[in-house]
């Protein structure tokens, strides 16, 4: 885990609100792995206060890239710096996504901007396996699919792609890959990871997911990101720590 100062190259809105933060750190892309993330100070003043963890989107060379919309004041910010101004970096953070395996397909099923972390890990990926990705979102507007490879998209209302949910178009395309030896990497809404859980289980596909939870320190310390767990003696675990990718199989979505 390294603490440092890292400079932004770059601010690139690549949708409506949705932007990419280009930030120049050997260190960082040095070390850092799929699905792991950062915890980003996005002012030098104390307001906002708290740090925001951030998925490492991609890594080219020495330069990584923070995707994010404009949520709040600390988005709004991030999307404002300019070339040459720093960001305060903690990471990388957490455990991210195994990507070893006794498997021919890798199946990506990202929601909305739990699309952020794939195209990062479609880099590294790529040589190594085939990719099936399913993205999808309540409207267009939510279809991210930078990055991504092999795309197939499902809309809620229907105005891109299959209408229904990213669930309901895996199950549609079920017959593609269910007697390959395929596994499953997923970020998104909670309410996504909870019905793909079900579906994976009850088609014996292995499968892994990125939680999302607001945290404070990152590593551990305050004990605010807990998430059940399904055999753990402890009952929880921590999303920064122990996560932020698990097994379907481990935890309580």
């Amino acid at each position: 885990m390294l603490l440092l100062d890292a400079v932004v190259d770059e601010s690139i809105e690549i949708e409506n609100q949705i932007f990419l933060l280009k930030v120049y750190s050997p260190e960082i892309t040095s070390n850092i792995k799929p699905g792991q993330f950062l915890n980003v100070r996005v002012s030098r003043s104390l307001y906002p206060l708290l740090r925001r963890p951030f998925s490492v989107c991609d890594v080219d060379g020495e330069y990584f890239y923070l995707m994010f919309n404009i949520f709040g004041e600390g988005t709004k910010i991030l999307s404002r710096k300019g070339k040459g101004e720093t960001i305060d970096v903690i990471g990388p953070l957490g455990n991210g996504f195994n990507l070893d395996g006794d498997y021919k397909t890798a199946i990506i099923v990202a929601g909305g901007l739990g699309a952020a972390p794939f195209p990062f890990f479609t880099r590294m990926i790529n040589s190594r396996k085939e990719i099936l990705s399913f993205i999808g979102g309540r409207t267009l507007k939510d279809i991210i699919t930078y990055g991504m490879k092999n795309t197939s998209v499902a809309t809620d209302d229907g105005s891109l792609g299959f209408k229904g949910t990213v669930i309901d178009l895996l199950k549609e395309n079920i017959e593609k890959f269910k007697n390959q030896k395929v596994k499953i990497f997923s970020c998104g809404p909670n309410a996504m990871l909870r019905a793909l859980k079900t579906f994976a289980l009850d088609n014996n596909f292995d499968c892994e997911v990125s939680t999302e939870c607001a945290m404070a320190c990152g590593f551990g310390i305050c004990q605010g990101c807990p998430i059940e767990s399904t055999d753990h003696p402890e009952k929880y675990l921590l999303v920064c720590k122990d996560g932020p990718v698990f097994n379907v199989k481990d935890v309580v979505i």
